[in-house]
């Protein structure tokens, strides 16, 4: 497999513009019931709407995605970015998914964000990065919370998953905590 240029590089991951090459991968992880459980989709994602999604993404400035990739082997593990980029309010909001399962809990996906982050507020000039996790997500929670995110709000049973409703949580982070953090 030809390794493909790294946008960003931490310790030991790296992240990259999303392609062709990836849609594969990505929809074995959002079509896993497992998976998607803590993305709040209902419905399978088909290979022409994953690649629909793909190429509207790059046209789109409000957003950016990254591929997550080990540095050693260059495999990818994962997806995160900003969407909802407003240059006014200088906020944006973030998402990652970390797919491959032998992937979780390894600090992976903290890694991905603090790249992220990183480059929201020091490359795009953020002022803030928001949120939303489903209550039941306690692993990410925990994660969010470690990176320095702050719970703001909750919406009240907002999200119903295996026979009963779950809150979404809010959290945000500023760019004086992040570099104060």
């Amino acid at each position: 497999m030809e390794m493909r240029a790294p946008f960003l590089v931490g310790e030991r991951l790296s992240l990259r513009p999303l392609d062709v090459q990836d849609l594969e991968r990505c929809l074995r992880w959002i079509n896993d019931p497992e998976i998607l459980q803590f993305l709040g989709r209902r419905r399978p994602m088909s290979r022409e709407m994953e690649t629909a999604w793909l190429a509207a993404q790059y046209k789109d400035e409000r957003q950016i995605n990254f591929a997550i990739t080990l540095n050693e082997g260059d495999r990818h593990i994962g997806n995160c970015g900003l969407d909802m980029l407003d240059t006014a309010n200088r906020s944006a909001c973030f998402g990652i998914l970390i797919g491959e399962k032998d992937a979780w809990s390894q600090g992976y996906g903290s890694e991905a964000a603090r790249l992220v982050l990183g480059y929201g507020f020091q490359q795009l000039n953020l002022h803030r990065i928001e949120l939303e996790v489903f209550s039941l997500n306690h692993r990410a929670i925990r994660a969010y919370e470690k990176l320095g995110f702050v719970h703001e709000g909750v919406k009240r049973e907002s999200y119903f998953r295996n026979g009963a409703f779950h809150d979404t949580l809010v959290m945000g982070l500023l760019e004086s905590e992040w570099r104060d953090g």
